[in-house]
Order: C-alpha cells, then structure tokens, then sequence
C-alpha cells in the first residue's frame, strides 16, 4: 500500500469513529444573553425543544435525544396506536412566526412504559419515535439524559421550557414565542408536604416523580406546556433533562409546584427502547467503547499495510 493510501486509510478509521460522536448532547451552540412568571427564550438556546401538534394545533411540547426518537409524556398521547394525527416540528421558535430552522416530522411508533394510567399515577413518559431523521443544526441539537445515578438535589436551579399557557387558561400571546422559566428542585418529602395542605385532592408523589417550582407559587409550568423538558446545567457545564413536564393542581399556585417525570428512574427503560441513547454519567464507558473502537480500526489498518 503506497503512503498515500495508508495516510488516507488511517484518516477514515479516526473520521468515521469520531463522526458517531459528533453531535455532542446538552451543549447549544447558541447561549442565551409562557410558562408561567417566565420570559422570552433566545432563538437557538434550547435546540433539544420540540413542538407537538394534532390538528387542533400545539397540544404538547418534548424534547431531541436522537436523530430518531423525541421524549416527551406518556399523556400526549391518549391512544399511542392511532399517530396519524401527530406532526412534530423541531427548530422552532415562534408558534404564530416564521421559523426558518425548522423541520417537520411525523410520528412512527410511541412506547409508554407498563402501567400508565393517569399523570398523577406516575409513568408519564413516552418515547417518540420519528418517521424521518433529524439533521443537526445550530438550532437542532438533543439534550442529555441522566443515568441512573445522576443526582439533582433539593435547591438545584433548573429552567422549563415551553409554548403553553401563561396562567391559568390563557394561551401564549403574539407570536407565541419560546418561553423559558428557572425553578429550584425540590426535594420528594418537601413536595409532599406542600401537597398535603391541599384539601380537595390527595396528590402522591410518588418515586418516578421529580417537583420543581416555589412554595409561594409564581413560576411554573401550565396547561401545553407538558411533555417538555426540565433541565439542569452541571458542573461541567453540559445541560441534562431531570424530567419531563407532567402535571400540577393549576398553575403556580402556592403549595403545588410543578410534577414531573423523574427520568433517572427510567434509564434502563429508555437505554433498552432506544439503543444509540447514550445517557450523562458514563462517561467512562463512552470513552472505552471509542477507544476499543479506535483500537480494532487501526488494527485492521495495521494488518493490510503488513500485507
């Protein structure tokens, strides 16, 4: 094999393993400079962010982990065997606007995990598998999910997402713009005994369920903003989604934070549904398969320049 070739030969090995790992999750490379008590997003901050349609228009919001498959909650979907319905854009920032990243997609196949029922019974997540592939963008990109032993303490500020409504039974105005809003994690006993002042309802919150939001109300998520993504930059500056929007007793009130999904209970649920899923802290096993990869293609290149 002349030189030229073996230079080429070891250029592609590298090239192609690296381009697996290309599209880097949680990491926009657009940073920022109606949910409720939230604001204006920055087109592009939030490149995981989906909207969900029917044709009575945006009903959920979910969020990018492939080029195949969006999250969002098991709710969204009333009768997960009957799709024909469903449009999912991605790149989009204006609900009412002109949104020039973006794309279209239909949906193929929806996984809700065994026993779904109602959202306060918990397992509200679903899978979302897409009946073309995203290309990545600037404005298209997934967001990171945790395995199973990532930890989002009591206190951790997070920010929601999202095109639903501002306060209680008022749609997004205007333009309908993304919509971005920080809310505090808080932890499974404190949320319990916020719900346990209601009297009218007894709320359970239960393992897979992770509460976000203010005692005293304000800042929240509300009705379409469901299905979206909450969450959270780490120390290294990767954001993860600690959960999926699922349900509240109205909207920011005093003593009903926001319920979601606790996606850290799902790990083996989403790793065996969506088998290129590569989940924020196993870093380790990442860097070793690519390694082990990197290692058999120069070991075929090795071979056939001894030949």
């Amino acid at each position: 094999m002349s030189p030229k070739l073996q230079f080429y030969a070891i250029y592609l090995c590298v090239t192609a393993i690296s381009a697996s790992y290309a599209q880097e999750c949680g990491r926009p490379r657009i940073v920022e400079n109606r949910i409720v008590g939230g604001m204006d997003a920055t087109a592009g901050a939030w490149p995981w962010q989906v909207d969900i349609q029917t044709v009575t228009g945006h009903i959920c919001g979910g969020s990018i982990i492939t080029e195949s498959w969006v999250l969002s909650a098991a709710h969204c979907f009333p009768k997960p065997l009957d799709l024909s319905s469903y449009v999912i854009y991605v790149g989009r920032y204006q609900l009412n606007g002109v949104n020039e990243h973006e794309s279209m997609h239909r949906v193929s196949h929806v996984v809700i995990p065994p026993g779904y029922n109602e959202p306060d019974g918990g397992k509200d997540l679903a899978l979302v598998l897409l009946s073309s592939p995203i290309t990545w963008s600037d404005y298209v990109s997934p967001i990171c999910l945790p395995a199973s032993g990532t930890q989002f303490p009591g206190g951790t500020l997070c920010f929601v997402t999202g095109w639903g409504n501002i306060r209680d039974n008022v749609p997004l105005q205007g333009s309908g713009t993304l919509q971005k809003v920080e809310v505090p994690i808080i932890s499974q006993s404190s949320c319990q005994e916020m719900y346990q002042t209601h009297q009218t309802k007894q709320v359970d919150i239960l393992y897979d369920m992770i509460c976000a939001g203010y005692q005293k109300g304000g800042k929240d998520s509300c009705q379409g903003d469901s299905g979206g993504p909450l969450v959270c930059q780490m120390v290294n500056g990767t954001w993860v989604q600690a959960g999926v929007v699922s349900f509240g007793l109205g909207c920011a009130q005093e003593n009903q934070p926001g319920v979601y999904a606790r996606l850290t209970t799902y790990s083996s649920f989403i790793s065996n549904t969506v088998p290129d899923i590569r989940l924020y802290g196993r870093a380790t096993q990442n860097w070793c398969g690519r390694a082990a990869m990197l290692i058999s293609c120069l070991s075929s290149v090795l071979t056939l320049l001894q030949s």
